[in-house]
């Protein structure tokens, strides 16, 4: 596949990176749309921590939301309910069906962790349902704080998490995504 984005090289998964695909028979406008919204995050988590968002659908680079979180879900570490902040570190809306949204958080937790989370989108051509969108989960640590990194937390989610996430995206999308 061509990689039709703004950005040449794509990272792809290694020793603090992990990915999973799914082709959704969606358009790719669509499912930005859920993954721009601070509500949509909450509607497709696989995890159970985000409980509910506060803020407006990003735009842009730098846009920021606040997630409600619950880490009971997962069983790990105990940490009650907190909030994070969500900034947009990348915003690359669908051009000719491919687009990229990621983000990174800060909260509570000094110095901030530094993990990435993000979605590729790409038209698949041939051999799909027309207009379906290859949608690649990922999740980053590679450029985390030295002291979060190396400290055993990460990765905070696993494999197949993403891969959940994803098939729960495809659901919300098919359904008719609703804010809220």
């Amino acid at each position: 596949m061509t990689d039709t984005s703004a950005h040449a090289e794509t990272p792809r998964p290694g020793p603090y990176r992990l990915e999973a695909s799914r082709v959704i028979a969606a358009s790719a406008a669509d499912i930005f749309a859920v993954l721009c919204d601070p509500d949509g995050h909450v509607a497709v988590d696989s995890s159970g921590m985000l409980q509910s968002a506060d803020g407006s659908p990003v735009a842009a680079e730098g846009d920021t939301f606040v997630v409600h979180m619950d880490r009971e879900a997962l069983g790990d570490h105990d940490l009650g309910r907190y909030d994070v902040t969500v900034i947009i570190t990348r915003f690359d809306p669908p051009a000719d069906g491919a687009a990229e949204i990621a983000w990174t958080i800060d909260g509570a937790v000094k110095p901030p962790i530094g993990h990435v989370y993000g979605y590729r989108l790409r038209p698949v051509e041939g051999g799909a349902p027309a207009g379906a969108t290859e949608v690649v989960s990922y999740y980053d640590w590679s450029d985390a704080h030295p002291d979060w990194r190396d400290s055993g937390i990460l990765p905070v989610l696993d494999a197949a998490a993403l891969r959940a996430t994803l098939g729960i995206l495809e659901r919300t999308v098919r359904r008719g995504y609703v804010r809220g």
